[in-house]
């Protein structure tokens, strides 16, 4: 059988998704509650590696298994072999033809800044703080340069082993709340870094360190040395990923955020 969970996890504490010899990891974590419930070692695929200290509140996992269990029993049984900072949060039974990556049709990431003088004790590596005011509105004239289908090289990290710089973003918003800003970017596919570097960019619009048009000069330019800083891993979160109708994943309840 073929079985996806839905995971959500606090990434502050793991050295990213991917199994290493010598950090702690989200998938190493996962793979060992699941085998143990499983009664035989098992290895799980995941919609997207996350950086180290990237949050997710719905990554998708498959893994295969001829062990009968039912849903309550894997989601429940999984949960108590795992660290607080992660936990399945549903379970659905998945055809042989599913793969939780490649299957994939969407992923929606957001990114949340703290925009006040103070720092927080309570949100702490999980937004970036920024003090210097930020203009919302000059930062999404920023973002709506960067949507479409382009050569996102000047957003990719020099490590990314993607085969191709073209990628599509569906919709990028900026949005206040107070002192809360929230990035949502939505996109089939992503670069390394892609969202963390989108992220610096309008970041440094709306703090007016540089123009509006210099997003899009950045973008045409396909350097990432002409681009901005990358912005910290402490206020990504992987929201979403989407998948056909057929597959009946479920999508995330809500938004790592106060409104």
């Amino acid at each position: 059988m073929r079985i996806a969970l839905g995971v959500e996890y606090a990434g502050t504490d793991f050295c990213g998704w991917q199994i290493q010899s010598h950090s702690r990891t989200v998938q190493e974590e996962l793979q060992k509650a699941i085998s143990i419930v499983a009664n035989h070692s098992v290895e799980i695929y995941a919609a997207g590696r996350t950086d180290t200290g990237v949050h997710a509140l719905n990554q998708v996992i498959h893994f295969d298994s001829d062990s009968i269990r039912a849903d309550r029993g894997w989601l429940l049984g999984i949960n108590a072999n795992l660290p607080k900072d992660i936990n399945v949060t549903w379970v659905r039974l998945v055809d042989a033809e599913f793969h939780a990556r490649f299957t994939a049709v969407e992923r929606s990431y957001r990114y949340l800044i703290l925009n006040r003088l103070s720092r927080s004790a309570v949100h702490h590596k999980r937004m970036w703080w920024h003090y210097p005011a930020l203009d919302e509105k000059l930062m999404q004239a920023a973002a709506d340069q960067l949507v479409g289908k382009h050569d996102y090289s000047a957003f990719r990290a020099s490590e990314c082993q993607a085969r191709s710089p073209i990628k599509t973003v569906d919709k990028i918003s900026v949005t206040r709340h107070q002192d809360c800003i929230a990035i949502d970017v939505v996109a089939r596919s992503f670069l390394h870094h892609m969202v963390r570097n989108l992220v610096g960019v309008m970041v440094a619009i709306g703090d007016q360190s540089k123009p509006v048009e210099w997003a899009g000069q950045v973008l045409r330019s396909a350097d990432r040395s002409k681009g901005g800083i990358t912005s910290p891993a402490d206020g990504l979160y992987l929201v979403d990923v989407r998948y056909p109708e057929e597959y009946s994943i479920p999508s995330v309840s809500g938004f790592p955020v106060l409104w």
